[in-house]
């Protein structure tokens, strides 16, 4: 793995399998996204989708490195967008090739759950990592925003297509067209992240829920994952339908058995799928 991505691996508690706590490792420079970034994400990904002990996928980004004697210390970034120095010289072509296979995606594509978990910016490109997660916790000092139009750009990461879907046509468009910054309590109202927490708290509270999420069934949370994911794709009532034929499936599932049973028992399920 590239040295600009950083695992931690935790160990689920009172289970099997691992956390992934993965680090956009740039911190001098904010964390932002370069080709080697995105690659390392990418890279990543494809470890996380294949490894059966990675139960939950957490992004961040590395806090900033001790100031120099006499120097202003750098704020904290989850990523602060995109390396716009890669971006001089390049064309619609160029651009072209590089988003058809992107990081953004890769992270969407994850059958397995992701969090984002954001102290300090998230702007451009590192607001759309974080879109591309299935949940956002962030720290109070937490800030969000698509600044590309002060560029003559737009998100081009899924930006205005998920943001859309996250927190509505008129804020996607006050967001996008202004380029302004929004803090994490706005954040929060507006239903871009999920909690919000002092950032001493961050960590506890992301891994918190992590484990709650880790000590399910991990092929029921696949299913649930895809299921709801139907809801931004298709009409209420194919995705009614949907999930009906998901849920009947399930009862197939040696997990459903099993947690059943562990119900009734009054007991901890010890799922077949950890």
């Amino acid at each position: 793995m590239s040295d600009v991505i950083k695992i931690e691996k935790v160990p689920v508690e009172n289970g099997d399998g691992i956390i992934a706590l993965v680090s956009i490792n740039r911190p001098n420079k904010l964390n932002a996204l370069n080709h080697e970034v995105s690659s390392g994400l990418k890279e990543m990904c494809a470890w996380a989708e294949a490894d059966d002990e990675v139960r939950v996928i957490i992004i961040t980004g590395s806090p900033p490195e001790d100031a120099l004697e006499g120097k202003r210390a750098k704020p904290h970034a989850f990523a602060a967008g995109a390396d716009i120095s890669e971006f001089i010289g390049k064309n619609s072509e160029d651009i072209r090739t590089l988003f058809k296979d992107n990081s953004w995606e890769a992270i969407w594509n994850l059958s397995k759950p992701t969090i984002a978990m954001v102290d300090g910016y998230a702007l451009g490109g590192g607001c759309e990592i974080a879109c591309s997660c299935d949940i956002r916790i962030a720290s109070t000092r937490a800030d969000f925003g698509t600044p590309e139009i002060k560029l003559g750009l737009i998100p081009g990461g899924g930006g205005t297509q998920r943001l859309t879907h996250l927190i509505g046509y008129g804020r996607t468009m006050e967001l996008v067209m202004s380029g302004e910054n929004i803090d994490a309590e706005e954040a929060y109202k507006i239903g871009l992240v999920n909690r919000v927490c002092p950032p001493p708290e961050l960590r506890s509270t992301t891994l918190a829920l992590a484990q709650s999420i880790a000590a399910k069934s991990s092929h029921t949370l696949k299913v649930a994952k895809q299921v709801i994911r139907a809801a931004l794709e298709n009409g209420i009532s194919d995705g009614i339908a949907i999930e009906a034929e998901a849920f009947a499936n399930l009862f197939d599932s040696e997990d459903k058995e099993i947690g059943v049973k562990a119900f009734l028992a009054r007991e901890k399920p010890e799922w077949k799928h950890r």
